[in-house]
């Protein structure tokens, strides 16, 4: 079972629980300070910010939820596949540890970790309240179109994704593809692109961040 750190909710009692999925070659404690950022604005919220369950080729200290060699056919798409059950027991345990239903949840990735949260989320049984995915890209099988995908679609959680505009790992032409392909699978998206910012995520896309996550429990209520 992974694990990594934990913020309690602000206000002593859980109502909700966001997970971040850290992208490749990081760990859980890349993204936990978000949630301190966010527990003014999400004061019933707990965080975890899970460790990706393989030690990472690439960076001998970090994690990986898949390996990424960029020279396998499908490599993100069969990646994706074999990580969710890992990343769905982790979430069906902490919500159950928290108390709390599968409403309650929202999934926020970062690169890698935004091809999780887009990938398991959107084929959860019941639909997370959202999804946030900073930098990443949706995954699907090579050289298909997404619509191919849209038996496996159980939920349409709302979904925002933010990325820079010089992102020099994942190019922001990925945001654009990855809202259309949403589109195609009916799955509602918002989108945001950050000027000035590499691979990253500056003030502005951690602020429509929170204060989209903040709606989208509110509309849950």
């Amino acid at each position: 079972m992974i694990d990594g750190p934990r913020l309690q909710a602000k206000s002593g009692k859980a109502r909700q629980l966001v997970v971040f999925l850290h992208g490749y070659g990081a760990d859980g404690n890349d993204l936990i300070d978000i949630g301190r950022a966010w527990q003014d604005r999400l004061p019933d919220a707990a965080f975890v910010s899970p460790h990706a369950h393989q030690p990472c080729a690439g960076a001998p200290y970090g994690r990986q939820w898949f390996p990424l060699t960029f020279r396998v056919p499908n490599e993100r798409w069969n990646g994706v596949q074999a990580a969710r059950p890992v990343l769905d027991g982790f979430l069906d345990a902490e919500l159950q540890r928290q108390g709390l239903t599968h409403r309650d949840l929202a999934l926020v990735g970062f690169s890698q970790g935004t091809m999780m949260a887009l990938h398991t989320g959107l084929r959860r049984t019941v639909a997370p309240s959202a999804i946030v995915g900073y930098s990443g890209v949706l995954v699907g099988p090579d050289g298909e179109a997404f619509t191919v995908m849209r038996p496996e679609i159980t939920s349409r959680p709302p979904v925002l994704l933010v990325h820079g505009d010089r992102d020099e790992v994942i190019p922001h032409q990925a945001l654009g593809y990855s809202v259309a392909g949403l589109r195609e699978l009916s799955v509602p998206v918002e989108f945001h692109l950050s000027h000035g910012i590499g691979h990253g995520i500056d003030g502005d896309g951690l602020r429509l961040g929170g204060d989209f996550l903040a709606r989208s429990f509110q509309h849950q209520e």
